[in-house]
């Protein structure tokens, strides 16, 4: 089943879930680099806006993402889909919440432990979308037969 939401046949939802990924995991490094003797405040700053640039990337990824969903039809594949969309919700609800906890100021490790389960969901997240692609063909243009124009 071919994406909707493509370019000249390529899918955008794939080409647009890196950023957000490698935002959020960056600002978890960050993060990391902050709390494990740094604490230069720049690290904490930046783990804040990569953050942020990490959310505004999934919500640009989530519209060609929705639009693929729409188009599936499979029940069970469908049942996949619905899964890995919840879960992407709950990360992205996670880091706004981490954003206004990390914005007020109010904590110092409770942002990095949501850092943590947000990560660890969005995997499991990310292994249904590669599960959709790799085992069920979404968004996967059909090859044609090579042997009927042989």
């Amino acid at each position: 089943m071919s994406s909707p939401a493509s370019i000249r046949k390529h899918p955008i939802h794939p080409m647009l879930i890196v950023f957000p990924i490698g935002l959020w995991v960056f600002s978890f490094i960050c993060d990391i680099v902050y709390h494990a003797g740094s604490h230069n405040p720049l690290w904490k700053e930046m783990a804040f806006y990569t953050m942020l640039g990490g959310v505004v990337g999934a919500l640009l990824a989530a519209v060609p993402g929705f639009i693929d969903y729409l188009s599936i039809r499979d029940v069970h594949v469908r049942r996949i889909a619905t899964t890995h969309m919840v879960l992407n919700l709950a990360v992205v609800a996670l880091f706004i919440f981490n954003l206004g906890l990390r914005f007020n100021g109010s904590s110092e490790v409770l942002p990095v432990v949501l850092s943590v389960i947000a990560i660890a969901i969005l995997s499991v997240s990310g292994w249904l979308g590669g599960s959709m692609v790799y085992e069920h063909q979404v968004a996967v243009e059909p090859v044609p037969d090579r042997r009927r124009a042989a």
